[in-house]
């Protein structure tokens, strides 16, 4: 299909049906209705290409391996908290954490052992900290912004043994193929990790507010925290008091599998990788990170069971918490679907190729980064997915840098850093998702309470590109 402003139509009506119902799904359901009729406009044509797209992008591999891994990982959480192990963690750390400070450094800190998949990442801590909350004066929205600062930003300038890695050099080697470059795809990579100035700037931003200036709570925040008061403030208490008097406190049900985790993760990344390769380095970024991570999660999963099930559970009750843990995630896994589907319809309407096919030619080489910067916060905010982005603009970014001359690192961290902000400013993102299910925050109510100090890090992030474009 030709590209044309009606390619922005499905986009267009998402963000304010969104922020009217104060829901995520309706905004991406409606945007999905109507991008389906687009491209096919008869009654039976638009339901059946909203299925097809709905059934294509599921069974996508990547996108099952995503499912799944929330699903297992949610329940295998879910085990752990009831074999006592985050009750045992809260008490670890509780005899260490007694201030807000000191919780804002646990949060950094366990960066350490969970940087491999934001995720991964949300789903482990997240569940720790609103525990925490409990003894200590937390505001839960500035919780869940230091969460979120430390996962995205962090995991996409890691440049091993992390789930982006692999696709993202994947993605450098098929743009450089198509303008004719025969360099090391890893190396470039490498090269642009130091421009990923959005990364950078938010870390900086979440490390000031985390231990040198407290946020501003503005109106939304109130609300939410009220809101949340009134609705389930109550009753929460009431079950987290009743599980705490029944669960031990065994810390290790919870190290165990964490550690499992991390360090299978690693051994088979390099298991995986080493068949394609004779160094340790480049084993980890040849490797299918989320094949290898599913993979991990699975061994992990059973040892855990054999080890729960040794301490005197029974197999039902352990089936049973498993199957609720998993089925707390099932809300985000169909939020994950509408926006993976609505992200594919707005792609075969022509939106980023409408969108930047007018670019090409116009722009300054001096202007090539910021332009494509902003141009990828732009997309990536309305799609919410980085990765989506990041495949839609590389081959883009690399040609405009190649055919003018322009410092190709430069123009493919900005690439980089553009799909981050939408990861964590959109509240399309799925690690928003994600962070808002596990946290019980409203996702529109937080995604305006975060959006400023993004559009500052966005902001701070233009400038420097402009800087540097005329420096290198």
């Amino acid at each position: 299909m030709q590209s044309s402003w009606i390619s922005l139509l499905p986009f267009v009506v998402v963000i304010p049906i969104a922020l009217l119902t104060k829901q995520v799904k309706p905004g991406l359901l409606a945007g999905l209705i109507l991008g389906s009729y687009l491209l096919k406009p008869n009654l039976l044509g638009g339901i059946e290409t909203l299925i097809a797209y709905l059934i294509d992008n599921l069974v996508k591999p990547n996108n099952i391996r995503i499912i799944i891994f929330l699903y297992v990982f949610a329940g295998l959480i879910n085990l752990t908290k009831m074999a006592g192990g985050i009750k045992g963690v809260v008490d670890l750390v509780g005899r260490k954490v007694k201030t807000k400070r000191s919780a804002m450094l646990l949060i950094w800190l366990s960066t350490i052992g969970t940087f491999n998949n934001p995720n991964f990442r949300i789903v482990t801590i997240g569940p720790i900290v609103k525990l925490l909350k409990r003894r200590l004066p937390l505001s839960i929205p500035k919780i869940g912004f230091m969460i979120e600062v430390t996962s995205n930003p962090v995991v996409a300038i890691i440049p091993v043994a992390t789930a982006f890695v692999g696709y993202m050099v994947s993605l450098i080697g098929t743009a450089l193929r198509q303008v004719g470059i025969q360099e090391s795809p890893y190396s470039v990579y490498i090269r642009s990790i130091p421009f990923n100035f959005f990364s950078l700037v938010i870390i900086g931003i979440g490390i000031y507010y985390s231990f040198f200036k407290e946020m501003r709570n503005t109106m939304q925040e109130s609300l939410e925290e009220k809101s949340e008061a009134q609705k389930e403030e109550e009753e929460l208490q009431k079950c987290l008091q009743a599980y705490e008097k029944e669960a031990p406190s065994k810390p290790m049900n919870l190290l165990f599998s964490l550690s499992m985790v991390l360090l299978m993760t690693l051994y088979l990344s390099w298991l995986d990788g080493s068949s394609r390769t004779n160094t340790i380095f480049e084993a980890f970024v040849r490797a299918d990170a989320l094949k290898v991570m599913l993979e991990a999660l699975f061994i992990t999963f059973f040892l855990t069971l054999i080890m729960i099930f040794l301490q005197g559970y029974n197999i039902s009750k352990i089936i049973s918490t498993f199957i609720e843990g998993g089925n707390e995630l099932v809300s985000v896994i169909l939020m994950l679907s509408l926006v993976w589907a609505l992200s594919a319809v707005s792609e075969d309407l022509g939106f980023s190729t409408y969108i930047s096919s007018s670019l090409v030619g116009i722009i300054p080489q001096a202007f090539i980064a910021p332009v494509v910067f902003v141009l990828g916060s732009f997309i990536a905010y309305f799609i919410g997915s980085s990765w989506g982005t990041w495949g839609l603009l590389m081959p883009l970014a690399v040609t405009l840098a190649h055919q003018t001359g322009t410092n190709i690192s430069l123009v493919i961290g900005a690439v980089f850093a553009s799909g981050t902000f939408g990861a964590f400013a959109s509240p399309l993102s799925d690690n928003s998702i994600t962070l808002c299910a596990i946290l019980d925050l409203p996702v529109m109510i937080y995604a305006r309470y975060k959006l400023k100090p993004s559009l500052i890090a966005a902001g701070i992030t233009t400038f420097l590109y402009s800087l540097v474009a005329f420096l290198v």
